[in-house]
């Protein structure tokens, strides 16, 4: 009797808690970051082709952006930016905690790497077919600025955007990208999943951190970087997808690989990782209050939910 209640489990928060929680932990980080995302991806389309490029630096896009188009201007796209984590976030990280903890064993200790990777990789696959239609807005929504303004798209809010794609170019415009934002997914979750409980795990282990704040930070940092070096060429394939328009009835692009092909004839090779800095800067910070609100949420539900 006691050897069985020795390997029982831990009580958990219910999956719809840990759904609501990973959401509502994407959409927190966003307010905070959502400047960022957006000189990402205004650095990811600039010099797009032959064109010469818009920006020199993210600090240029940053002037750029605030001179143009005002302190509210760095915020464009927000609605369809607390869509996207609403969505995406929640099913990901919804998907990877409930898989986690099945594949823990009884005694609570947690999958291989290898494991964890794939876990990542299933969970972010799945939560980027969902996002889908919420990217597709915020790459419009954050590349219309950088647009003369008889091209400008002026999408008012995520809603309109959905509506009024829909309405003009078909429902399944929703699902452009679809393959390469899964992609993405699958790369962004595999590094950032595994290698944030990865780096979480051996930080501890090391002895000198304690599962607090500090160590979270440290390990989302690491996180960070690796998944930011690993991710971006099937990003700004991704974001060319979603953003393009026809030209006399033909898309810009065929496909992915049309898109690599194009980046590395037109624009070089390391333009693969154009605009490396914000997007670090973007998904390090993301990735460190993510973890960090999921974390807190987590610990007090605990304490006044299970514990009590």
């Amino acid at each position: 009797m006691a050897a069985a209640a020795g390997t029982s489990r831990p009580k958990t928060s219910p999956k719809s808690i840990k759904f609501l929680f990973g959401g509502l932990a994407g959409m927190g980080a966003t307010v905070f970051v959502q400047p960022l995302d957006l000189v990402k991806n205004r650095m990811q389309l600039s010099g797009q082709g032959s064109k010469a490029r818009e920006y020199k630096t993210s600090f240029h896009a940053v002037g750029s952006i605030l001179r143009n188009e005002g302190v509210r201007g760095i915020y464009t796209g927000l609605s369809a930016g607390l869509l996207r984590q609403a969505t995406y976030t929640t099913t990901r990280l919804g998907i990877y905690t409930v898989l986690f903890e099945r594949m823990s064993k009884a005694d609570g200790t947690p999958p291989n790497f290898f494991m964890k990777a794939l876990i990542g990789m299933t969970a972010g696959a799945t939560g980027a077919f969902v996002g889908t239609p919420a990217e597709v807005a915020l790459i419009r929504m954050t590349a219309d600025g950088r647009l003369p303004p008889d091209q400008r798209r002026g999408y008012t809010n995520v809603f309109n955007a959905l509506i009024r794609i829909t309405r003009e170019e078909g429902v399944t415009t929703l699902w452009r990208g679809c393959i390469p934002t899964m992609a993405r997914a699958v790369v962004v979750n595999a590094a950032q999943l595994a290698s944030y409980s990865q780096s979480k795990q051996g930080l501890l282990d090391t002895g000198y951190f304690r599962d607090d704040i500090l160590c979270h930070f440290c390990a989302s940092m690491i996180s960070g970087l690796v998944t930011t070096a690993a991710s971006m060429p099937v990003d700004i394939v991704k974001t060319r997808i979603q953003n393009m328009r026809m030209i006399d009835g033909k898309p810009e692009y065929k496909n992915g690989l049309d898109v690599l092909v194009k980046v590395i004839r037109n624009e070089g090779f390391f333009s693969l990782w154009k605009g490396f800095t914000p997007y670090y800067a973007r998904l390090g910070p993301h990735t460190v209050l993510t973890f960090i609100f999921l974390e807190q949420m987590n610990k007090f539900y605990k304490i006044y939910f299970l514990d009590s």
